[in-house]
């Protein structure tokens, strides 16, 4: 008889132990769907995951192991218990630098253990800004901390569902800063690197829209400072030439309409609200937010921490199982 392949291990990291992440967690490694195409591997607290499955009336972690080593011997759903908080201590939906730094700290492992090769993604529950910030460290997001903890030269984030996808030229900036940081070759990178994803993901080559960043595009120049004319169309024009499938750039106001998505596989958007409102508004609960341009997989969820409803068993985990689900589907054919 032949030996059945091993299943993907994915790392889930716990995010911030004040949201709904650790519920979230739980209700994966609960999740049969889940454990028939891969091992989630749970980086996170015993304590705290303890605390809110109590609290939310959820079974608790029943496999445990305790040093990143024992991973490659990992056949089922588990936890490898990081601690670095003390669980008793923690106010759901308080924004805290303790969460903030034991957030960070899941995050950290996972990544160490994907570059090892014992993990083969990482998935993500939310984090909390505020609180990272807190705790002394200034990144501000998961894509940013992928992007330097791995060394990448170039990232993007890019947002699917079965609605809308959408990568992002600038992302957790503010607007005033927008027009300063976009440049032709940056506009290039998230092309190449949207066309790549989404090859593995649409199965062909994809047709990718361009949004403008002003108003109607710009009108020629009526609107803005020309950003359209002197750096968004010479990267469209470029990209062409290179042999991509992409068109713009679009007036932001019509682009997302029915017709446009039916002939759409993926929008290049100028910054970040461009493409996650409408994104949000048609895909919230089901999104999967992807970090393009690492050496690792890394999916997570579309959402936030949810402190409103932070260990109360509220939390719709559907994203996150979406999440887990593209991070096996990115995964190279071997």
């Amino acid at each position: 008889m032949s030996k059945q392949p091993a299943k993907p291990r994915i790392a889930l990291t716990m995010g911030d132990p004040a949201g709904i992440g650790p519920e979230l967690c739980l209700r994966a490694l609960a999740e049969a769907s889940l454990a028939e195409i891969c091992t989630p591997i749970v980086f996170g607290d015993a304590a705290t995951l303890r605390r809110v499955a109590d609290a939310c009336s959820l079974p608790g972690p029943h496999h445990l192991i305790e040093e990143p080593a024992e991973i490659q011997n990992v056949v089922e759903p588990c936890l490898l218990n990081l601690g670095y908080l003390e669980a008793d201590e923690i106010n759901p939906g308080m924004v805290s630098a303790t969460c903030g730094r034991a957030a960070y700290h899941f995050i950290e492992t996972a990544i160490l253990e994907a570059q090892a090769g014992r993990v083969d993604a990482v998935c993500t529950a939310p984090i909390n800004k505020e609180a990272l910030h807190e705790a002394g460290i200034n990144y501000p997001g998961h894509t940013e901390i992928f992007t330097d903890l791995t060394g990448s030269a170039r990232s993007c984030m890019l947002m699917t569902s079965d609605a809308l996808t959408c990568s992002f030229v600038t992302m957790h900036i503010g607007y005033s800063q927008v027009p300063a940081a976009l440049t032709r070759e940056r506009i290039l990178d998230v092309i190449e690197l949207t066309a790549h994803a989404m090859r593995r993901l649409c199965g062909h080559e994809p047709r990718m829209v361009v949004c403008g960043l002003n108003p109607h595009a710009g009108e020629h120049g009526l609107f803005g400072d020309h950003e359209e004319e002197q750096i968004i169309e010479p990267a469209i024009e470029e990209a062409c030439k290179r042999g991509f499938t992409v068109e713009g750039p679009l007036p932001p106001d019509t682009a997302f309409l029915p017709q446009r998505r039916e002939k759409t596989d993926a929008y290049i958007c100028m910054y970040h609200d461009q493409g996650l409102i409408p994104l949000k508004m048609l895909a919230f609960d089901s999104a999967v937010n992807v970090t393009l341009g690492l050496p690792i997989i890394r999916t997570s969820v579309d959402h936030g921490t949810a402190f409103d409803i932070a260990w109360q068993g509220k939390a719709n985990p559907n994203s996150l199982y979406e999440a887990m689900r593209l991070a096996v589907q990115l995964l190279p054919e071997s």
